[in-house]
């Protein structure tokens, strides 16, 4: 997992209408959340309506929100752009929503399943790395993302996000080969 404390890695991904975003796009925001999901993890399905509900709030409480797709659209084709735009559309993101056919940014974040949440402070420093909340697609309570919006509340009162971090659980993203996570040293 990236250490909590760690900039922000830089990004430059195309959104659905090609154009490309980075990290530093959104300087000036109180806080940037990055969200790692993809368009057929069962993970992400089970909370894919809530989470476009938190990013909008959280988006009209100044927050900027991206989320990144890195899977293999070779062995996924449905995760690539056309799939991506069309889980947009029907859930109604308000937020860019990237492509990374290279898998660098990806890596680069310690990215391991979809959906993933890190969530940094003003100065771009990780203050979160974790799941949405608690719920699960076979059970474990409603789709709430209260993890990810307790972390932010943190952030944006100035204090120090939950120390109670649980990893995100989810498919393993689908590396393309030669991409396996041996970077994590």
């Amino acid at each position: 997992m990236l250490p909590l404390g760690t900039e922000a890695p830089d990004f430059a991904l195309p959104d659905l209408d090609g154009t490309i975003h980075h990290r530093d796009d959104f300087a000036g925001a109180p806080a940037l959340v990055v969200a790692f999901i993809c368009n057929h993890c069962p993970y992400v399905v089970h909370i894919r309506k809530e989470w476009a509900k938190v990013a909008q709030e959280l988006q009209e409480r100044g927050v900027a929100v991206v989320a990144i797709a890195a899977n293999d659209v070779v062995a996924y084709p449905q995760d690539g752009p056309k799939g991506m735009a069309e889980e947009a559309r029907e859930y109604g993101y308000t937020f860019p929503y990237l492509f990374d056919e290279t898998q660098q940014v990806a890596q680069a974040y310690c990215a391991a399943c979809t959906p993933d949440f890190y969530v940094f402070d003003r100065d771009r420093k990780l203050a979160y790395r974790g799941q949405f909340d608690d719920s699960r697609p076979r059970g474990g309570g409603p789709v709430t993302g209260a993890d990810l919006q307790a972390a932010v509340d943190a952030v944006l009162a100035g204090q120090p996000a939950p120390e109670d971090q649980r990893p995100s659980m989810g498919c393993n993203i689908k590396w393309k080969p030669g991409n396996e996570p041996g970077y994590y040293g």
